[in-house]
């Protein structure tokens, strides 16, 4: 590689290493870093990034991503799902299974990947963990991990049974693939729309415990305790799971969990307009709740900062709250938001490893993992040799959220109107620069 030329210079930024930050310039040549020094000239025919004051990291990788392709492709695709990932920073996403049909089989694995591979952000999937994420009987995930596919999730549903979840456990464990749970006790949650306290009373909607989540936050510890097999835990958003993840840990248990932004920012009060924008699932908790997800967050209790971007055609959110789909979009506001809740609390370091080098290595995406269709290395290191998949964020810019102007074919942001400190200001992908000053360039 030495002898190779730049074909991208990033310079004056500082680059965020598992040691803190360095200012340093960075040259690319084509899909991989070249260079890191002091001061590189950039040759003729080179493109030049200026990253003055910015921070030169890993591109972001998320956990959890509703493309909605195949089925509902009004409210998203795979091509418009990935330049909002990118314009967030993201150069890497995990596609949820729970699209119409279910990534159940090879062959709908095989679809979204293809619909990926042209895309501005690598596409990876996520297979469902029983056939249709009906919960009766288990989907042929030895096909799908034949196929690269490391994670299965029935996201959207709990796995109701505890012992398909155990027998599902034993698969994966043989398998070397980790089960990812949404964790929800259908008959706890009762149809509930928000969460149960004070503003579901005082609104006279159906409200959701937060019992139903760390019911079965509890037993699926039990059955990572019982069979040795991983279990990661989605989208945490009470203080009580955060605490049984935190003593699972504490006793060395193969668990992993994530957050979602919204469960760092918002709280269920949002709902006394009763505007279906900030209907979710699991719901908008107490400010208590965040709290306790927050100290998870910077405690290592939670590993990765998940968006559960979760776009609906506008019609569908215009109708009366208990009855609009739950879900919001999240790809392009996630790191500004954990920027403004963390950047007080963390270290860069810290931040970016929630949001790039840890969601990596629970996806398989991280150096020296199995590829998913052939998708590159994500999650750094910034360093030579390593895959040129970068995000250039700016720690003292701005981001308006503009609903109009999102990538998404949708528009149910609850940030509408909402400033926050910190934008993305370039992204590059296997050495391609695909977002310039904020831009997407295709």
């Amino acid at each position: 590689m030495a002898d190779r030329h730049p074909t991208v210079v990033i310079r004056g930024g500082s680059v965020v290493g598992p040691d803190g930050l360095r200012r340093l310039d960075v040259a690319l040549a084509g899909p991989a870093i070249l260079e890191l020094a002091d001061s590189i000239e950039p040759p003729n025919g080179a493109t030049v990034l200026d990253a003055t004051g910015c921070l030169v990291a890993p591109g972001l990788v998320d956990l959890h991503t509703h493309l909605r392709q195949p089925g509902r492709e009004e409210a998203e695709t795979v091509e418009s799902g990935a330049r909002a990932a990118a314009l967030g920073g993201y150069t890497a996403v995990v596609a949820m299974p729970n699209t119409e049909p279910a990534i159940d089989t090879a062959g709908v694995a095989r679809d979204v990947l293809a619909l990926g591979r042209t895309t501005v952000a690598e596409v990876a999937v996520s297979g469902a963990i029983t056939v249709g994420r009906a919960g009766h009987a288990l989907a042929p995930m030895g096909e799908l991990a034949a196929l690269g596919v490391r994670l299965f999730t029935d996201d959207g549903s709990g796995v109701q049974d505890g012992a398909l979840m155990r027998r599902a456990l034993d698969y994966a464990k043989g398998l070397g693939v980790t089960l990812a749970q949404h964790c929800e006790d259908d008959c706890l949650a009762g149809g509930g729309s928000m969460h149960e306290g004070c503003w579901s009373s005082r609104l006279g909607l159906p409200g959701i415990p937060a019992a139903a989540e760390e019911s079965m936050v509890a037993r699926d510890i039990q059955l990572v305790r019982l069979t040795g097999a991983p279990v990661h835990f989605l989208h945490l958003s009470t203080a009580g799971s955060v605490e049984l993840v935190r003593r699972a840990k504490a006793e060395g248990l193969a668990v992993t969990a994530e957050a979602a932004p919204h469960h760092m920012l918002l709280t269920h009060d949002l709902v006394a307009d009763y505007d279906p924008v900030f209907k979710v699932n699991p719901p908008l908790r107490t400010a208590e709740d965040v709290a306790a997800v927050i100290a998870g967050l910077c405690d290592g209790t939670i590993d990765a900062i998940a968006t559960d971007h979760a776009p609906h055609a506008p019609e569908a959110k215009d109708v009366p709250f208990d009855q609009a789909p739950p879900g919001m979009l999240g790809l392009q506001t996630a790191l500004p938001i954990a920027w403004q809740v963390l950047a007080p609390r963390l270290s860069p370091e810290r931040i970016f490893a929630l949001m790039s080098t840890q969601p990596a290595a629970i996806a398989g995406l991280g150096p020296g993992d199995a590829r998913i269709g052939g998708h590159s290395p994500q999650g750094g290191p910034v360093a030579p040799g390593a895959a040129a998949n970068l995000c250039v964020f700016d720690p003292v810019g701005t981001t308006v959220v503009d609903p109009s102007r999102l990538a998404s074919r949708s528009r149910n942001t609850p940030y509408a109107g909402r400033t926050f400190t910190g934008a993305v200001r370039h992204t590059i992908l296997r050495g391609e620069p695909v977002v310039l000053d904020g831009e997407a360039r295709r």
